[in-house]
Parts: C-alpha cells; sequence; structure tokens
C-alpha cells in the first residue's frame, strides 16, 4: 500500500510540475499575486469552513452524551490537517479524530459511530453539492464533455454512496465481523463483541433523523462556504465571475479532488480539475494554477497548526491516561486508532450510544425523549 501511496504522489507531483511548465511560471505567480489581500479572505474562509464541520459533527451526537464543541472543532481541525498534508488515504484523518475523542471522555463505539455517521452526511452532501453544481453549468448553457464527465461520475457514485450506508447498517454487520475475522485473526482487536457496540450506536445515531438532517444542512452550509474561496480569488485576480459560477467551479473540483482520493493531497488532480473548468468560464489556465496555489496555502494555513494542535492532543491525552496501552503515543499509527475505537475484546453487549448516565441507566435511554 506504501508503495502505490508513492507511486501516486511522484506521479501527482510530476503532473503539477507539468502543468506549471507548459503555462509558464512567470504568468502563474503574476496570477497568484494579483489575488492579494484575497488570498488572506481565503486562508480566513478556510479556517471557517473547518471549524463549521466540526459544529456539523457535534449536531450528529446526543445531546445527552456528546463531546463538547470545542473538543469536535479542536478534533476536526487535526482530521483535516492530517488527511490534507500527509501521505494517508483522505480517511486516516478520520480514524484519528474518532480516538482522539475517546480520550476525552466519549466512549470507543459512539467516537467510532460519531466519525463514520459525520463521513456518511459529508460525503451525501458533498454529492448533493456536486449535483447543483452541474445543474447551475446546465442552466448556464454547459453541455460539453464535463457535463457528460461530471454526470458519469455521479452514476458511478450514487450506488457506492449507498453501499457505504448499508455497510453502517445491520446489512454490514456480518461483512465487518467476518473481514475483522479474516484479517485480525486471533489479535486483541478482533473485538466482535465491540463490533456489536458499534453498531448499537450508529443504529442509535441514524435513528434520529432530525439530528442527521440538521448534520447535512451546517454541512451543506460549509460547502456553500467553500465557493467562497473561489469567487474571492477569482474576483481580486479582476475575472468577473458570478457566485454561480464560483459553486460549479468548487463543486465540480471538490468532485475531483474526492475521486483522487488515493493520491495524497489530490496532487495534479485538483489542478487539472481547476484548469479544466475555469477554461468553462473564460479563466485561462494560468490564473487557474493560481487558484489552486492560493487553495494550496490554505492547506498549509490550517494543516500546520492542526498537526501541532494533534501533538498537543495526544500528550494531554497521554497525561491524562498514563497507565500503559491507555492511549496511543503522538503519531500514532490507524492501526492504534482502528483499536482504541473499537476497544478492547468484549462479548457483553454494551448500551447504545457508549456509556452510562449518571443515574446508572443507559446512555441512550436518556436521549429517548429529545
Amino acid at each position: 500500500m506504501k508503495h502505490l501511496t508513492t507511486l501516486a504522489l511522484v506521479v501527482g507531483l510530476c503532473t503539477v510540475v507539468g502543468l506549471f511548465v507548459s503555462s509558464g511560471p512567470e504568468a502563474v505567480a503574476a496570477a497568484a499575486w494579483a489575488a492579494g489581500w484575497g488570498v488572506a479572505l481565503v486562508i480566513l474562509a478556510r479556517f471557517v469552513a473547518v471549524a463549521w464541520a466540526g459544529l456539523g459533527w457535534w449536531v450528529v451526537f446526543p445531546a445527552a452524551t456528546r463531546p463538547s464543541l470545542r473538543a469536535c472543532i479542536d478534533v476536526r481541525f487535526v482530521r483535516e490537517g492530517v488527511n490534507t498534508l500527509l501521505p494517508v488515504a483522505q480517511v486516516g484523518g478520520d480514524l484519528i479524530g474518532a480516538r482522539l475523542l475517546t480520550q476525552r471522555g466519549v466512549a470507543g463505539g459512539l467516537s467510532g459511530a460519531g466519525m463514520f455517521v459525520d463521513l456518511m452526511v459529508q460525503a451525501a452532501t458533498q454529492f448533493l453539492f456536486t449535483v447543483l453544481g452541474l445543474a447551475i453549468l446546465v442552466r448556464l448553457g454547459g453541455d460539453g464533455p464535463i457535463v457528460h464527465t461530471v454526470a458519469a461520475g455521479l452514476a458511478v457514485a450514487a450506488p457506492a454512496l449507498g453501499a457505504f450506508y448499508l455497510v453502517q447498517r445491520r446489512s454490514g454487520h456480518r461483512l465487518v465481523q467476518t473481514v475483522l475475522r479474516r484479517f485480525a485473526g486471533g489479535r486483541e482487536w478482533q473485538a466482535l463483541g465491540a463490533v456489536e457496540v458499534l453498531y448499537d450506536n450508529l443504529r442509535g445515531l441514524y435513528g434520529r433523523p432530525r439530528r442527521i438532517l440538521s448534520a447535512g444542512l451546517v454541512h451543506m452550509i460549509g460547502w456553500i462556504i467553500g465557493a467562497l474561496e473561489v469567487w474571492v480569488v477569482l474576483r481580486f485576480m479582476g475575472y468577473d465571475i458570478g457566485f454561480a459560477e464560483a459553486v460549479v467551479i468548487e463543486s465540480l473540483a471538490q468532485a475531483v479532488r474526492g475521486a483522487a482520493f488515493a493520491v495524497p493531497g489530490a496532487l495534479g488532480a485538483q489542478e487539472g480539475g481547476l484548469i479544466a473548468l475555469c477554461a468553462v468560464f473564460g479563466v485561462p489556465a494560468e490564473a487557474a494554477l493560481a487558484l489552486s496555489l492560493v487553495k494550496r496555502l490554505a492547506d498549509l494555513a490550517v494543516g500546520l497548526p492542526s498537526l501541532l494542535l494533534w501533538h498537543a492532543l495526544e500528550a494531554q491525552g497521554a497525561a491524562a491516561a498514563p497507565a500503559p496501552g491507555s492511549a496511543p503515543a503522538p503519531g500514532a499509527g490507524l492501526g492504534s486508532s482502528l483499536r482504541a475505537v473499537l476497544g478492547p475484546a468484549r462479548l457483553d453487549p454494551a448500551p447504545a450510544y457508549g456509556y452510562a448516565g449518571a443515574a446508572g441507566r443507559p446512555a441512550g435511554d436518556a436521549t429517548r425523549g429529545e
């Protein structure tokens, strides 16, 4: 797997270099310089968007057992930093984020279930955001290869999205158990009992559609905030792009990034996608590459402090739980994150939503009257 990631990284870097050379580095630098103070606004918008996504994650949890909003926002920044800047598939940060919540008093089953539901809501709203962008493009008169390619991509993504949802429901329970039994063998995190706990929590979270819809609305607004980045940068460069066109560019560019999830940072895919999409609205390649540069700068401006925050949160977790094996050390691998989320092997089913309330009753019961 590491070899494939390295190969994807090399191919992506070569693609980026080729695009910059073909467009002229001086022209790209001049276009990026023209963005001026728009760069600062984009970085600010990115911080707001990630914090807003933390709010969307927080909404998913039941009121009786949810972590603090501050914890969800902090850990959401860590998820963003890991997924954006480290050479992992774009879910590695999510496993790490679920484990960090367990260090903050959230039961492993609830933390893992919350992470999966949040990923599902993000994926579903991104799908809808892409549909919105495609509809606007068609409304604006677009009817070319991009429209047909995106439509085909949506046709493939729809069943994949449905499969991801079904795996989280009872129909996927046996599949997950089979995979763990096959690949984990007798190791400590086979944890078939813990899988029961995870699915109990998933059933409880999905059993409250109002929370899911609220989280979806929050995430949808977050995708719209992302479109502000495109609109601001291109406006500062002097291109008369309306917000509807910015939504088209951002939504379809995010779809390209999602399709290239195996490439670290979607290197090359983001740049090529922006060139093709900006060209639809008469924006030249050098300006599209400058837009990509500004987005990469926002990735760094948000991601680097987020990785430092990760280190600080790991240190706090280790200090709060110093017993051996209670918390993985800073920089622990994804296997440690999975073990922490699933928890130790146990055969007695835990209460739904993770842990008991103050009166000793299951926390799930405390949410019945929400």
